[in-house]
């Protein structure tokens, strides 16, 4: 009776095991083709260049953010 029940149990495994083994590969498979086909069929948007009006607003806001950056800090050290 032992043998039996532990026959049983190692052909369980084994099925739960092959099954697993079964959908992961079909899985990786099926994601595969998934991938190559949108790669195929779907162009990818060429990257934006970046536009002429924020780089001239760019100097300034640095400006004002050290400026408000430094009052901060003198502030702290005065405390």
């Amino acid at each position: 009776m032992q043998q039996t029940l532990m026959q049983q149990g190692a052909e369980l495994m084994l099925y739960g095991m092959g099954t697993v083994f079964v959908f992961l590969t079909l899985l990786v498979v099926l994601t595969t083709i998934m991938s190559s086909l949108i790669q195929r069929y779907v162009k990818p948007e060429p990257p934006a260049g970046p536009s002429g009006g924020a780089t001239t607003t760019a100097p300034q806001a640095d400006s004002q953010l050290v400026a408000v950056i430094a009052a901060a800090i003198k502030q702290h050290r005065a405390r």
